[in-house]
């Protein structure tokens, strides 16, 4: 080792968090170092949000094919999908949003280290052969897709994880997609509607990161009638000459290739979390403070996919944002964090919306919902598959949180979060303009649903207008 260098704040990790945590720390001071190990760009642009979303607007302009003869447009048999098409766009547009993630880090090449950082203490990191010691350290090395040992012996060529789906010039005609979380549902429906013949396994009974099983329900339904999918149904995999074999408790199947999506995991991999003094759970964890992201009574931070708590970009953005600027304070800050939000884009589109009906069971609630098998908007544009749960406190009529699985769940989850952050009622929502047609007419008929089971006066005012029970008014 050479001898030790200085300075303020060390920042491990040039992804989301970390990118964020640097943007904080370099509004106090210059004296700071952003170590990474492998390659440069986040994990959303790289193989995340971004080439998924990419891929999923490819196979959803293509399935919607099957809708042509019904608005009466001729000949839908006859278009056809280049599947190396698909994917070279995906990487284009991909690499453009990752170069445009880089330019945070170009002009501070001189406090930039590529290489594998390990704690040597509380205030001292190891990189390069390199002794740093620091003030303040950010952990932000984000995570990585899991995959079972055994699994990983088959090789990369038949299983595939969102980090080599991408990469793919071409795809074989069979894949199997183990794990049914947001990962799992989006890239098994994108695929089949690219036309690859998926069959979906998960271990759990509910779908999509959803608590409500009438909404799962829902959901798998719609999904069962583009591809198999099998829920409680742990798998195991058996290499075969030509491909896998999944074996499950309900079936078995022989496909080309697998996309394994049960989870990520922690780049914290002999990052010398031992080192600071502090109790680890049986997963090498330290206890994190999630509003001011400090492993407590260090000057560490663990902040975004490091620190598993939501992996989710806006959450870990937020990580980054309060841990840079914890690292440059005087003291340490704890904030609010703001309304749970997930959203999986599926069609129809999975949400899940401040407290969930899992959290909510054992309270006095009232719930509101809506089917969105006749609602007008949806139907125009058949879309109309889908169920929207609200969830109301019984006694004040606030909203607490929604489930969904139905048409444009991305946005209305957006409007449901912000009438849940200001401690909205039913009664407030409901006051508020809706435009005809839309799908958020919808919500509006999950909320008076949820209204009329409310203690409350009958007082004429515009919130308590009744459906006109037709659904090309409501």
């Amino acid at each position: 080792m050479t001898q030790a260098t200085q300075t303020d704040v060390i920042i491990i990790g040039a992804g989301t968090a970390g990118l964020a945590a640097l943007k904080q720390v370099q509004k106090e001071t210059d004296n700071f170092l952003l170590i990474n190990e492998g390659e440069y760009g986040t994990t959303c642009a790289r193989v995340g949000c971004m080439p998924s979303k990419l891929l999923i607007e490819a196979a959803n302009a293509y399935h919607h094919r099957h809708t042509f003869a019904e608005f009466g447009i001729q000949h839908a048999d006859q278009l056809t999908i280049d599947i190396a098409a698909v994917f070279e766009r995906v990487r284009h547009l991909r690499d453009y949003f990752v170069s445009s993630t880089l330019s945070s880090i170009r002009d501070i090449e001189d406090k930039v280290i590529t290489g594998r950082a390990c704690l040597k203490g509380p205030n001292t990191i190891s990189v390069n052969d390199q002794l740093i010691t620091t003030k303040k350290i950010i952990i932000a090395t984000g995570s990585r897709p899991i995959v079972p040992a055994d699994w990983e012996q088959i090789g990369n060529k038949k299983i595939l994880t969102t980090n080599t789906l991408f990469e793919q010039k071409n795809l074989k005609p069979r894949m199997a997609v183990i794990g049914l979380g947001a990962i799992g549902i989006e890239m098994a429906q994108a695929l089949s509607r690219l036309g690859i013949k998926v069959t979906a396994f998960g271990a759990e009974s509910l779908l999509a990161g959803l608590t409500d099983k009438k909404v799962s329900d829902v959901l798998k339904q719609a999904l069962a009638e583009e591809f198999d999918i099998f829920t409680e149904a742990k798998a195991d995999l058996i290499e075969t000459e030509t491909g896998v074999k999944v074996v499950s408790e309900h079936n078995e199947v022989e496909v080309d290739q697998v996309l394994v999506a049960v989870g990520r995991r922690p780049n914290l991999d002999g990052m010398g979390l031992n080192t600071l003094d502090v109790s680890l759970d049986d997963k090498g964890m330290p206890e994190i403070n999630p509003n001011s992201t400090q492993v407590e009574g260090t000057a560490v931070f663990i902040a975004g996919d490091a620190g598993a708590n939501k992996m989710l970009l806006h959450e870990v953005a937020d990580e980054g944002r309060i841990a840079g600027h914890n690292v440059v304070s005087d003291g340490i800050n704890a904030y609010c964090r703001r309304t749970p939000l997930s959203v999986v884009f599926s069609e129809p589109g999975a949400a899940v919306v401040g407290l969930s009906h899992a959290e909510l069971e054992e309270q006095n609630i009232v719930i509101g919902e809506v089917d969105y098998a006749d609602q007008g908007r949806a139907r125009a544009a058949q879309r109309n598959k889908g169920l929207m749960r609200i969830y109301l406190d019984k006694e004040s009529g606030k909203l607490l949180g929604a489930e969904m699985a139905c048409p444009a769940a991305e946005h209305m989850a957006h409007t449901l979060a912000l009438a849940i952050s200001q401690e909205l009622t039913a009664t407030q929502v409901l006051a508020m303009p809706i435009y005809h047609p839309v799908l958020e007419e919808g919500m509006r008929t999950a909320l008076r649903h949820a209204n009329k089971q409310l203690q409350a006066s009958h007082g004429f005012d515009l919130s308590r207008c009744d459906a006109f029970q037709a659904e090309a008014l409501d």
